[in-house]
C-alpha cells in the first residue's frame, strides 16, 4: 500500500476529485475540511466511485491544536493543500477573511510538517499570480513576471507561494510543488461528485448550469467591452479530472525523490484561451440546451485575458489535459441534472 496523503479541503470541488484519483492510484487519503463551502456527504460519493472510504476529519486548518491532532493520528507522508476561500469578488468585499483563512492555514501546515516528518506539500496556487499578463507574455510561462494581484484572493496566492519558498530556503526539510492552475470546470464522469457550492455560486460553470436548468433567472456575462475578439473575458478552462491527475503526478514526483529543486512550479491548464461567449456556445452545442444570459457591467478584480503555456507540466510531470471542451461542459450539465433528480438543486 502506498503512503498516506492529507488532502485539506478534500470535500470541495477539486479536493474531492483529487481524492478519487489518489485512491485509484493506490494512496491512502485523509481529508481535512471545515465544510464551509462543501458537504460531508461528498465522502460517500468518493467511496461509491472508488470502493474505498477516505478518512475524514471535520477540522478547520486555522485551528492549530485540532490540526496537530490529525498529524498525531495518521502517518502522513504528503499534503495537498486546497483549503482556502476562493471567490475573487468576495475577496474584494472581505479581504481580511481571505488573508486570515488562506495564509494562516498554510503557515500551520508548514509548522507541523517537519515535526511529523512529512516529506512534501503540493500547493494549490492560481494563474491569478500573473495578474493581467502583457500581450507578449501570452500564453504565460512559469517565468512570466508576477504582477500586483488584481484581488485579495490573488494576493493570498502570491503571498503563500512566497511563504513556501522562504520556509524551504530557511532550511525546513520539506519539498514543495506549486501548481498554478487556470479555471477548473466540469464534473466526474459518473456524476456522483461535482461542483456544489453552498448558496449562490461564485464560479461561472455552476451558475451557468443553474441558469440552464431554471434555478437562476439567467447568467450574467460581466462585460462585453474587453479588448478581446468578442469583448468577453478569456480564460483557460481545464477539466477538473485532468487537474486532479496533475496533483497525483506531482505527489509521486515528490515522494519518489524525483524533484530537481526543493520548490518546483508548474502551470496546469490546457494551453488554450476560451472566451465566455465561446464557452456559452460550446455549452449549448454540447447539451442542446438554450442558455438564458444577459450582459452586465465589468466585475471588480476580473482579468481580461489569460491562458497558460503548459509545456513544462507536459514534459516534466508527464501530464496533459486533453479532454474536449464539449465533453467537459456536458459532464457539468449531467452533474446539474443529477442534483435535480436527487432533489438537491
Amino acid at each position: 500500500m502506498k503512503e498516506t496523503i492529507l488532502v485539506t479541503g478534500g470535500t470541495g470541488f477539486i479536493g474531492s476529485h483529487t481524492t478519487v484519483e489518489l485512491q485509484q492510484a493506490g494512496y491512502n487519503v485523509v481529508i481535512v475540511d471545515n465544510l464551509s463551502n462543501s458537504n460531508a456527504t461528498v465522502v460517500d460519493g468518493i467511496e461509491k466511485i472508488t470502493g474505498t472510504r477516505p478518512a475524514f476529519e471535520h477540522v478547520d486548518c486555522l485551528d492549530y491544536e485540532k490540526l496537530e491532532g490529525v498529524f498525531q493520528k495518521y502517518d502522513i507522508k504528503g499534503i495537498i493543500h486546497f483549503a482556502a476561500s476562493k471567490a475573487v469578488g468576495e475577496s474584494v468585499e472581505k479581504p481580511l477573511l481571505y488573508y486570515r483563512n488562506n495564509i494562516v492555514s498554510l503557515v500551520n501546515l508548514l509548522e507541523l510538517m517537519p515535526k511529523y516528518n512529512v516529506k512534501g506539500i503540493i500547493f494549490s496556487s492560481s494563474c491569478t499570480v500573473y495578474g493581467q499578463p502583457d500581450a507578449e507574455n501570452l500564453p504565460v510561462t512559469e517565468s512570466a513576471p508576477i504582477k500586483k494581484a488584481e484581488s485579495p484572493y490573488g494576493n493570498t496566492k502570491q503571498i503563500n507561494e512566497e511563504i513556501i519558498q522562504d520556509t524551504i530556503k530557511s532550511g525546513s526539510p520539506i519539498k514543495s510543488i506549486i501548481l498554478r492552475y487556470f479555471n477548473p470546470i466540469g464534473s466526474h464522469p459518473t456524476s456522483i461528485i461535482g461542483e456544489m457550492p453552498n448558496g449562490v455560486p461564485m464560479n461561472l460553470i455552476p451558475y451557468l448550469t443553474q441558469a440552464a436548468i431554471g434555478i437562476r433567472e439567467c447568467l450574467t456575462v460581466f462585460g462585453n467591452d474587453y479588448n478581446t475578439p468578442d469583448g468577453s473575458c478569456i480564460r483557460d478552462y481545464i477539466y477538473v479530472v485532468d487537474l486532479a491527475k496533475a496533483h497525483v503526478a506531482a505527489m509521486a514526483r515528490i515522494l519518489d525523490g524525483k524533484s530537481e529543486d526543493d520548490v518546483e512550479i508548474f502551470n496546469i491548464g490546457t494551453g488554450h484561451g476560451i472566451s465566455v461567449f465561446e464557452l456559452i456556445n460550446s455549452f449549448e452545442r454540447a447539451t442542446g440546451v438554450k442558455l438564458p444570459y444577459k450582459v452586465g457591467p465589468r466585475r471588480g478584480g476580473d482579468i481580461e485575458a489569460i491562458w497558460g503555456n503548459v509545456d513544462k507540466a507536459n514534459n516534466v510531470l508527464g501530464w496533459k489535459a486533453d479532454t474536449p471542451l464539449d465533453d467537459i461542459l456536458l459532464s457539468a450539465w449531467n452533474w446539474q441534472k443529477h442534483l435535480r433528480e436527487a432533489g438537491i438543486q
